[in-house]
């Protein structure tokens, strides 16, 4: 991988060390100038016409497939979402839930799966992995599985700590798995089928370094047609009925902008243009960030994991990161745990991992 040529397409590492794709990733200069391109076109040309609705829906389906192929995904098993947030709350909704029903989750959990989960109306079974070892993981999970579980959820890497959780040991148990892929996909290699869940959730705007209010749905194609929509939309029914559409598409919650939609391809091209190399490389980069770190202070998140490292520091973590942005040094705080986070991406320098040492 050409590190100079990646970083020359992403023009704030030029002003500062940005550790902070978990939240936003960086955008690529192709993806503003693909949004400013299509935002053009629709202001010289209008937003109405059958060809012009016509032209969206197949946008619509070139970033499925590209999705899908970036997780291994089956053809009509992606659903356009603008967030993991919706993503998990369609996946729970789906299912039916109710007060007869457990659900086995982790205490790692982002608000955006959790607060799904405890609306849902079901029994609420979290497992205390904050304070557990990684390879202790499992079996915790395993224990709290009972009869009355209908849905395991939880994160393919947790967003607080790092830790990358066992997803496919957990499967094949006849239960249904969501996996909150937040922090997974366009950070670490994911294939859907190899992994064996029923659903996973993806957050563009992250590590794929996509706009805003961008991401995607996996549903396994066997579930479909057993599952509720819950919040259908007008992309939910097959045109001019009420019948609903095949697969996955009919959970699509609505309408993402189109330029948008056309940034996220110009991103996910970028990514592509990378290589496969580039997940080993942030992972290298990440126990790098890890050295460096633990010989400044106490991490949190163990070696061998994704590419989020955690640590806590002595001083106050948004004081922290305040400090540390004013130095051109961009991570994030984790509010209530006392921790701070860092992002370490395969455009990651060594300069960007001495500059956050040496704030430190």
């Amino acid at each position: 991988m050409d590190l100079s040529a990646v970083r020359a397409e992403l023009p704030v590492l030029e002003r500062c060390a940005y550790l902070n794709a978990g939240t936003f990733g960086p955008l690529p200069r192709r993806t503003v100038a693909a949004m400013e391109q299509r935002l053009a076109y629709d202001l010289a040309e209008g937003r109405s016409g059958k060809a012009y609705f016509e032209a969206v829906l197949a946008l619509r389906e070139r970033v499925r497939d590209v999705l899908g192929r970036l997780i291994g995904a089956p053809e009509g098993s992606i659903a356009l979402t603008g967030s993991t947030t919706d993503a998990c709350n369609i996946a729970v909704n789906a299912l039916r839930l109710g007060p007869d029903d457990e659900v086995v989750t982790t205490d790692l959990e982002h608000p955006g799966l959790e607060g799904g989960l405890r609306v849902s109306g079901a029994r609420l079974r979290v497992v205390e992995l904050r304070t557990r070892p990684p390879e202790e993981a499992l079996a915790a999970l395993e224990a709290a599985i009972t009869p009355r579980t209908r849905l395991i959820a939880l994160s393919h890497v947790a967003w607080t700590s790092g830790v990358v959780l066992p997803v496919r040991e957990l499967v094949g148990r006849g239960i249904p798995v969501l996996v909150d892929g937040a922090q997974g996909a366009g950070a670490i290699p994911v294939d859907v089928a190899e992994l064996g869940c029923d659903f996973y959730t993806v957050s563009a705007q992250k590590w794929l370094l996509g706009p805003d209010s961008t991401g995607c749905l996996y549903v396994r194609p066997e579930l479909v047609e057993g599952l509720r929509v819950a919040f259908p939309s007008y992309l939910s029914w097959k045109r001019g009925t009420f019948e609903l559409a095949p697969g996955a598409p009919r959970f699509e919650p609505g309408w993402i902008p189109s330029g948008s939609l056309e940034g996220l391809l110009a991103s996910l091209e970028f990514a592509e243009e990378a290589g496969n190399g580039r997940f080993a490389r942030a992972r290298a980069m990440a126990e790098r960030c890890r050295g460096l770190l633990a010989e400044r202070t106490r991490l949190v998140t163990p070696p061998g994991q994704a590419t989020l490292v955690t640590f806590a520091p002595e001083e106050d973590a948004a004081e922290l990161v305040g400090r540390l942005a004013a130095a051109g040094v961009v991570i994030r705080d984790l509010p209530g745990l006392g921790w701070a986070r860092a992002s370490v991406g395969f455009w990651t320098s060594d300069d960007d991992l001495e500059r956050l040492a040496a704030g430190l």
